[in-house]
C-alpha cells in the first residue's frame, strides 16, 4: 500500500475527495491542514509558516509521497519559491515531494503546451500573481478569467458544471491556445477535464490532476485520469 500525504489549507474541502478520485486501489490519501479562511496574498503568505508543522505531522503516518496542494500559495514568491518549497517538504518528511504551482508547469511541458488561457475562482491580485509566475515559467498567458471569490469555503462550493461553464465562456472555440489551465485545488473540476478536452481539441489541466500526476511520477504510481495527462 502506497501512502499519499497532501498539505492542504484548512478550507479546502476539494483537494481530498478529488486525490482520493483518481487514487488506484493500492494507495491512501492522508491530509495535514495549514489555517487558511480567506484567499489573498497575505493569507497564503501567513499559511506558509505551518507547511512545515504539517509536513512532519504527515512523516508521522509514514507517508511515500507528499504535496504542497495550494496552486497560488507555491506560486505566492515566483519561480524558485516553489522547488524551495518542495525541498523542504521532502527533508521534513524523508520522500518525494511536489509543490502544485511547479506541477503545473511540469504538466503544460509534457503536454507541449506554449500558449494557454487560465481560469481561475480568484480575485485580480492572485490572478496577476500567477499570471507573472506562468509567464516567468515561460508559458503564453493568453487571457485569464478568475470569478472573483476570496471566501475558500465559496470556491470549495463550485461544481464541476461551474467549470465547464467557466471555460466555455473564458474560452471560445476560435481562441488560438495549445491549452487551458482551471487553477486552485479547491476548484472541484477533475471530472470537466475530459468533456472540456473533446469539445476544444486541446489539453485541459487542473491543479489536482496536474498535482496528482506529478506526485504519481515520482512514485511510479499512474492516477486515474480521464485526460491528456492520463496519456502522458
Amino acid at each position: 500500500m502506497i501512502r499519499l500525504g497532501l498539505v492542504v489549507p484548512s478550507s479546502n474541502t476539494t483537494a481530498e475527495p478529488e486525490f482520493r478520485a483518481m487514487a488506484p486501489p493500492e494507495t491512501t490519501v492522508h491530509a495535514a491542514r495549514m489555517p487558511l479562511e480567506d484567499v489573498t496574498a497575505d493569507r497564503l503568505d501567513e499559511m506558509a509558516d505551518g507547511a512545515e508543522r504539517a509536513a512532519e505531522l504527515l512523516s508521522h503516518a509514514d507517508v511515500d509521497g507528499v504535496a504542497y496542494a495550494c496552486t497560488t500559495g507555491s506560486l505566492l514568491h515566483g519561480t524558485g519559491f516553489d522547488a524551495e518549497l518542495e525541498s523542504r517538504l521532502s527533508a521534513l518528511t524523508g520522500a518525494p515531494a511536489v509543490a502544485t504551482a511547479l506541477s503545473v508547469t511540469r504538466a503544460l511541458e509534457a503536454l507541449d503546451v506554449e500558449t494557454l488561457a487560465v481560469v481561475t475562482p480568484y480575485a485580480s491580485e492572485l490572478d496577476e500573481l500567477e499570471r507573472e509566475y506562468l509567464d516567468e515559467s515561460g508559458f503564453d498567458v493568453v487571457s485569464i478569467d478568475g470569478r472573483g471569490l476570496v471566501d475558500n469555503t465559496a470556491i470549495g462550493d463550485l461544481t464541476e458544471s461551474d467549470a465547464e461553464r467557466q471555460v466555455r465562456s473564458a474560452v471560445p472555440h476560435d481562441r488560438d491556445v495549445d491549452g487551458v489551465f482551471v487553477s486552485c485545488t479547491n476548484y472541484r473540476s477533475v471530472a470537466a477535464l475530459e468533456p472540456l478536452e473533446a469539445e476544444l481539441g486541446v489539453p485541459v489541466i487542473s491543479s489536482n490532476a496536474a498535482t496528482a500526476w506529478d506526485l504519481g511520477n515520482r512514485l511510479d504510481v499512474s492516477p486515474r485520469l480521464d485526460s491528456s495527462l492520463g496519456d502522458v
